[in-house]
């Protein structure tokens, strides 16, 4: 049974010569083929841009302080019961 995923989709693009010559090095030097390169090259890219977005940092100091806010949070003003009882009117449960 094949391990790798079949491979159906194509992606079309175009690039200046020179950097289709530093593709292709690269790909040599890593002993590839432009095309798994690419493909390698592109997955990666694409994790990492999606993390960058979907992910959050915090600090030492901040993840400190969120900790703490959760295990003991202050307790709830005025404004935020108007907003949940203005809340429970306009979205009625079923």
């Amino acid at each position: 049974m094949r391990s790798d995923p079949v491979k159906s989709a194509r992606l079309d693009t175009r690039i200046t010569p020179d950097l289709l010559d530093q593709v292709r090095r690269a790909a040599e030097m890593q002993g590839r083929s432009v095309s798994d390169y690419v493909a390698a090259t592109l997955q990666a890219a694409v994790q990492r841009d999606i993390a960058e977005v979907e992910i959050i940092r915090l600090s030492r100091e901040a993840s400190e302080r969120f900790a703490a806010v959760l295990i003991d949070p202050p307790p709830i003003s005025d404004a935020l019961k108007r907003a949940f009882a203005h809340h429970r009117r306009l979205v009625k449960a079923k």
